[in-house]
């Protein structure tokens, strides 16, 4: 087939899936198409209580010996939308943007992150011929708790002998390792004051929004190492700047950022108080100038906006605004430290990704990552004393385990042979400083030969997400190609 013919079929096959809502946790309805659409491909599939899809197609007449080979992706995405786009993550499709070099979304995130990994497989399991006994498994909640991964039956893994992830984002790039993470929750109750208790005449009380918006934001471990700034950080500057600048204000409510995987682009504090518009304007002059020496060379367009709002009767208690400004002030955003064998390569870093004023909570989660399993591990005991110290209760999700890098995969080679005869160039093989699921499969089972590859989708998690569409064909022929390889060995 022509490389226009494969992405073609590959589109198609990503088409249906954008019309399916599938947000992390609420995978049921993609779930059951996966299940249909594999059982009509003449697989066997089982679709298990977390409503991961195992699917298992046989081998091609002749290659029944072969060793299996596991093919996988992720079901759900990261659902985000550009500000004043409508958009319900739960009931509303993708409107797919298409040209002759991208196909994105019309304001949203795309879902190439993992949609196109899927249809790839799809695509695969309909048109691959020479091939050994194939198993596909797409999980559910990859994005938010990678749930599917850990609550996978290690039995699915059994007698799988190459693993084929689908869900890296440079089309030139093997990956053999990525880092482990954790997140962190922190909360703190609120005291909600009566304004009429705060100043002494609450018809001279104004309510504002300071608005931040205009940040590039972006997957926290791919981006982490841009130097991109922060709203919810730039959102407890502010605060911090008009305690300093001796403005009186309560806050009624804090809101930023879209996923604990994301930079936060924007971010909104409402508060009440007093004091003239333009003690107000002359912090967030400030800040917004701070901002600019410290990032404007990578993050130049931030907005920090003043603007009328909607009165509210209740505000904050000093306490409850301190704890939480203060606290997203300590913690280190960014990046911690690079590898000392490999200064190109992030080993540890750590992102604010959202903030709420949520009921009688205000709380905001913080993502931890790392190649190194021992400072994981350290970092969140870290947030355990400083939550306790700054009287937010800290809640930790379970650790995700490290993918240690295998320079030995025979797996590897065989896929940079099958790249450098198709291409004619050389793969680049490395370590990412992003979580993929592999790190849970290679838990349960240590033996798998295992890599992770993608077509090139830049901006995901973000409303700019798009995929560069001439990446595509070229990956499914090295997945083809590399099937046709190993259909050639005997099974151990």
């Amino acid at each position: 087939m022509t490389d226009d013919e494969i992405l073609k079929g590959v589109l198609d096959e990503f088409r249906p899936l954008a019309r399916i809502p599938r947000p992390s946790g609420h995978e049921k309805a993609v779930s059951d198409y996966l299940k249909e659409t594999f059982t009509k491909l003449g697989a066997e599939v089982v679709q298990d209580e977390t409503n991961n899809i195992i699917a298992d197609l046989p081998a091609s007449k002749g290659y029944e010996h072969a060793p299996r080979t596991l093919l996988q992706s992720h079901m759900d995405m990261v659902c985000v939308a550009e500000t004043g786009k409508k958009y319900d993550p739960l009931n509303d499709a993708i409107e797919l943007v298409e040209t002759d070099e991208f196909l994105s979304a019309n304001g949203t995130s795309l879902g190439s992150d993992d949609g196109t990994g899927i249809a790839e497989i799809i695509y695969t399991f309909k048109n691959a011929v020479n091939h050994g006994p194939l198993r596909a498994i797409i999980t559910v909640d990859e994005e938010v708790g990678m749930t599917g991964a850990r609550n996978l039956d290690a039995k699915y893994l059994d007698g799988v002998d190459y693993y084929i992830n689908c869900d890296s984002e440079d089309d030139d790039l093997l990956t053999i390792g990525s880092a482990g993470s954790v997140g962190v929750d922190f909360h703190r109750h609120i005291t909600w004051r009566d304004k009429s208790s705060v100043f002494a005449d609450e018809r001279e009380a104004n309510a504002y929004e300071i608005k931040i918006a205009g940040l590039l934001g972006g997957h926290s471990g791919e981006r982490i190492a841009d130097g991109r700034g922060n709203a919810i950080r730039v959102l407890a500057l502010i605060i911090d700047g008009l305690k300093a600048a001796n403005v009186d204000f309560a806050v009624a409510e804090i809101c930023g950022g879209t996923a604990r995987n994301a930079i936060p682009s924007s971010a909104t504090l409402i508060i009440v108080t007093c004091a003239p518009k333009s003690d107000i304007q002359a912090v967030l002059d400030e800040v917004k100038s701070n901002f600019l020496a410290s990032y404007g060379d990578v993050d130049e367009n931030i907005e920090i906006s003043l603007n009328d709002a909607e009165r509210h009767a209740k505000v904050m208690s000093d306490d409850d605004v301190a704890s939480f400004a203060e606290l997203v002030m300590v913690l280190h955003t960014g990046v911690f430290s690079m590898f000392a064998k490999n200064p190109k390569l992030v080993e540890t870093s750590a992102n604010i990704g959202m903030a709420r004023t949520d009921g009688d909570d205000v709380w905001f989660t913080y993502f931890i990552r790392s190649g190194i399993y021992p400072k994981l591990m350290s970092l969140l005991r870290e947030c355990m004393i400083l939550g306790k110290r700054f009287s937010c209760e800290a809640r930790a999700a379970k650790p995700s385990p490290v993918w240690q890098a295998n320079t030995k995969s025979k797996l590897a080679k065989m896929m940079t042979d099958v790249y450098h005869e198709q291409c004619g160039k050389v793969m680049r093989v490395e370590a990412i400083h992003a979580g993929l699921e592999c790190s849970y499969m290679l838990e349960k089972n240590p033996k798998l030969d295992a890599v992770s590859i993608g077509v090139t989708t830049l901006d995901i998690h973000s409303p700019n997400e798009h995929l560069v569409k001439s990446t595509v064909a070229p990956q499914v022929k090295l997945i083809m190609g590399t099937l046709a390889k190993i259909a050639g060995l005997r099974k151990e």
